[in-house]
C-alpha cells in the first residue's frame, strides 16, 4: 500500500522481516522518549522502553507487524495487528498470552504503534492504522481492541476508539506506567 502525507514524500507500508527488528526498536524507543514527555514522566517512559515497548516477533513471523518507509528506505513509523489473545508488549514484556483468536467472537488487537519524532502528526500513524484494520477485517474480524499509551489515546480517539479506565502496570524496576485499553467496532 501507497500513499502520502505531503506532496514532497511518499512512503510504503510493508510487512517486516525479522533482520529489522533490532532498527525498529531503535525507532520505538526515539519515539517514546520524543513523543511521550507530555504524558509520562522520564521513568515511566524508560521503565515501559525497558519491559513493555517493543516488537512482537509473533507478529512478525504472522506478517502482520508493518513498517511504514520513505522512498530512501527509512523508517517512519511501524505498527501492527494481531490475531493472538497478546493485547500489548514486545517479546520481553511478562504478561503475553500466546494463542489464536476466534474471528467470530473476539476482537482483533492492534498493536505496538510508534512514529519516528520526524513524522509525527503528518498522517503517517493514521495510514498505518487504516491498513492494520483493513487487514483485520479481511481476516473476519468485526472489532478492533488495544492498549493505548497515553499519547497514543489522541490518535486512537481521533479514529473511533473508545477508551476505558486509565490502568497501571507495575514494572520489574518497581514504577508503574499507566494505558488505557480502547475498542473499536471495525463493521
Amino acid at each position: 500500500m501507497n500513499g502520502a502525507y505531503s506532496a514532497a514524500m511518499s512512503y510504503t507500508i510493508r510487512p517486516v522481516s525479522f533482520y529489522e527488528i533490532p532498527s525498529l526498536e531503535m525507532l520505538i524507543a526515539a519515539s517514546a522518549r520524543a513523543l511521550s514527555q507530555d504524558d509520562y514522566t522520564p521513568e515511566e517512559i524508560e521503565a515501559a522502553i525497558a519491559y513493555v515497548f517493543g516488537v512482537d516477533s509473533e507478529l512478525v513471523e504472522d506478517g502482520t507487524y508493518f513498517a511504514v518507509v520513505d522512498e530512501n528506505g527509512a523508517y517512519m513509523a511501524c505498527g501492527g495487528w494481531s490475531k493472538r489473545r497478546t493485547l500489548f508488549g514486545g517479546d520481553h514484556y511478562a504478561g503475553r498470552k500466546s494463542g489464536l483468536l476466534d474471528p467470530a467472537k473476539d476482537a482483533a488487537k492492534i498493536r505496538a504503534f510508534f512514529v519516528h519524532p520526524d513524522h509525527a502528526r503528518k498522517g503517517v500513524g493514521k495510514a498505518l492504522l487504516e491498513h492494520c484494520e483493513a487487514e483485520a477485517i479481511k481476516h473476519g474480524f468485526k472489532e478492533a481492541e488495544l492498549m493505548a499509551t497515553l499519547p497514543g489515546v489522541k490518535l486512537y480517539a481521533r479514529y473511533g476508539y473508545l477508551g476505558e479506565e486509565v490502568q497501571k502496570f507495575k514494572q520489574l524496576n518497581g514504577v508503574e506506567v499507566p494505558f488505557i485499553p480502547m475498542r473499536k467496532p471495525l463493521i
